[in-house]
């Protein structure tokens, strides 16, 4: 499959887009509704919401440097104004980041370990795509979660950030 550094950039401009547009509309909710424990593996919109910003900053240190040495969950990354203060700058970093992707770079082997240990090795261009879909699939789960709670969600899509709703 071949996938250039313009699309890898444009796929990283529409999960901070469309995580933009999430959190915007979570704010307009009480703590309450936010934590509220809907049975899923992260719990609650607040829970789910920083699962998401934890593995989008894992996932740039580990292309960055193959293995983080910051812990998946730290301290704090649950708290709202922790995720409305460092999720920009976080999109922030994965701009400058794609911002000196070469041609041959989605194709660059990364070789990397999970939260067990284990090594693996892929091509940059199969992690980005996971961390777009691995929000997005979240997301899904928070938009569903406005619903349950009475309120709708923006749309998220792919094609609507291409149209520029």
């Amino acid at each position: 499959m071949t996938v250039g550094p313009d699309l890898i950039r444009s796929y990283l401009a529409y999960t901070e887009w469309a995580t933009r547009r999430l959190l915007e509309a979570a704010a307009k909710l009480s703590p309450e509704q936010r934590g509220r424990d809907f049975g899923t593996a992260d719990k609650s919109i607040a829970g789910t919401l920083a699962h998401i910003f934890r593995s989008e900053r894992y996932w740039l240190l580990r292309i960055k440097a193959g293995t983080p040495s910051v812990p998946l969950k730290q301290a704090g990354a649950e708290e709202w104004n922790v995720l409305l203060a460092q999720w920009p700058m976080l999109h922030e970093e994965w701009r400058e980041w794609a911002s000196h992707l070469s041609d041959g770079d989605p194709d660059r082997i990364i070789d990397y370990s999970d939260q067990k240990g284990n090594p693996y090795s892929q091509p940059l261009w199969q992690l980005i795509l996971h961390v777009v879909n691995h929000a997005t699939h979240h997301r899904g789960q928070v938009s569903g979660f406005l619903r349950t709670l009475g309120f709708t969600p923006p749309p998220l899509d792919f094609v609507a950030y291409m149209r520029g709703v």
